[in-house]
């Protein structure tokens, strides 16, 4: 219990460095190391198949695709830089606030997330395991994938309105 609450600990701290940072190059390999904190989680959640896709698509892919994205962006001028902390600050300024009181509240909650388990020795269609017994870690999948999108997305209307 101890030595998951360091790792739900790590990956919060990981989250919030990856959107606080100020450079876009940190805040790719900010994602890349909070990818590779939550593929250890789904690991001990017993889910070798989602872990594998996330070790490779959000830690490899993504990553490697927001370095090459802003290689191709302009740097900033120090204006610019100082400008663009500001609004970033003013934006994300509740940020960690949110995070402790949704973790405060989940956890006076008690919320149980109902991981189930399938037995090892069940031969399931993967459709099957999916839809029914992997819907938690599916959620966690799409979710992933949105926020890569919703990140490539900001990135070039960004370059767009500096261009």
């Amino acid at each position: 219990m101890f030595l998951d609450s360091i790792i739900f600990l790590l990956l919060v701290i990981a989250a919030l460095w990856t959107v606080m940072t100020r450079s876009l190059l940190r805040s790719a390999i900010g994602l890349a190391l909070t990818s590779v904190i939550l593929t250890i989680i789904i690991f001990k959640l017993n889910s070798p198949l989602a872990a594998v896709f996330e070790l490779s698509v959000c830690v490899g892919l993504i990553s490697v695709l927001f370095v090459s994205v802003i290689s191709l962006t302009q740097p900033y001028t120090h204006k610019e830089i100082i400008e663009r902390m500001k609004s970033m600050f003013a934006r994300f300024r509740f940020l960690p606030v949110i995070i402790v009181a949704a973790g405060i509240i989940l956890v006076l909650m008690r919320v149980d997330p109902k991981i189930t388990l399938p037995a090892p020795e069940t031969e399931n269609d993967v459709r099957f395991v999916l839809w029914h017994l992997r819907q938690f870690d599916l959620m966690g999948q799409i979710i992933i994938l949105l926020t890569g999108v919703f990140g490539v997305v900001i990135l070039f209307k960004e370059r767009k309105k500096s261009g």
